[in-house]
């Protein structure tokens, strides 16, 4: 039998988007022939990944797990909302999920490395979903967040999470406060999380817009005038700083204090964010959908 290297494995994955142990079975039963093993993956319908994983997966669910002071939130990618909907997808996100939690995954590589039920690994799992499905699925982001205390967990129509990690307080406050970042989405938990960087540019353009009558006034009464304006904005985009969205008329950090608590850590993933997502013409989308393009 004919030696079956990595490398050999490798460019077959790369080639035909099939998982690793389908490709080193293909390249077993071919005697290492990569042509023969790609129209022998081809034949079975694994190498249906090999057209779709070029694809834009920019739709899909975030979805969360629970249990023992740690909680976990999962980015799952589709084509399209109506396969982020199929019962098939549904299952294999909430399973993602859970191996997550269970397995300790610190970040998303080791998540696709990790078992799932009834397949080798995560990664293998989504690939054999590729070739069920027919779409692009990616398992794309993970966030983790380990507490002794309480941590909140809030999802918004399955296409925003958020985990809220608190010291002190109670479950509704976490639950109030991951609810608040999804709506809200802070760029930073507390004024001293805000860079050195962005503050200099928000004072460079606090005294871009002042007019020469106030440019002219002492340095003491121009530096607090500017300071008042950068403040303004760094409560703006801080989760401390900003008005509570359950009760506007206090900010969170007002909220966090009544009640002896503090926030230790917040995850917030939402769906295709960052993702350049590709506007397909009428004709084009419905080749897709056809199975033609």
């Amino acid at each position: 039998m004919a030696e079956i290297s990595a490398q050999l494995v490798k460019e077959l994955r790369e080639r035909s988007g099939a998982g690793m142990m389908e490709c080193k079975k293909a390249l077993v039963e071919n005697h290492g022939d990569i042509e023969a093993a790609m129209e022998w993956l081809r034949k079975s319908g694994l190498a249906k990944a090999d057209k779709k994983a070029g694809r834009v997966a920019a739709e899909g669910r975030i979805v969360a797990a629970q249990a023992s002071g740690n909680a976990v939130l999962v980015e799952v990618n589709s084509e399209t909302d109506f396969v982020a909907k199929d019962a098939s997808f549904v299952k294999f996100s909430d399973t993602v999920a859970d191996v997550a939690l269970k397995s300790g995954a610190k970040d998303v590589e080791s998540l696709k490395a990790a078992a799932y039920p009834d397949a080798a690994s995560v990664e293998e799992a989504a690939k054999a979903l590729v070739a069920t499905i027919g779409e692009n699925i990616q398992v794309r982001r993970m966030a983790r967040v380990s507490n002794d205390g309480v941590i909140g967990s809030y999802i918004h129509g399955n296409r925003i999470g958020v985990l809220v990690a608190l010291k002190g307080g109670s479950e509704e406050l976490a639950k109030g406060i991951a609810m608040h970042v999804a709506a809200m989405n802070p760029a930073y938990v507390r004024a001293d999380d805000v860079p050195a960087d962005f503050l200099a540019k928000e004072k460079e353009i606090a005294l871009s817009q002042m007019s020469e009558k106030e440019k002219a006034k002492p340095a003491e009464i121009l530096e607090k005038i500017i300071g008042g304006k950068v403040n303004k904005i760094v409560s703006e985009v801080t989760l401390l700083g900003q008005p509570y969205v359950m009760d506007t008329n206090t900010s969170v950090a007002d909220v966090l204090k009544k009640e002896g608590a503090d926030v230790i850590s917040v995850a917030r993933l939402a769906v295709g964010e960052g993702i350049e997502k590709v506007q397909d013409d009428f004709a084009a989308e419905v080749m897709k959908q056809a199975g033609l393009a």
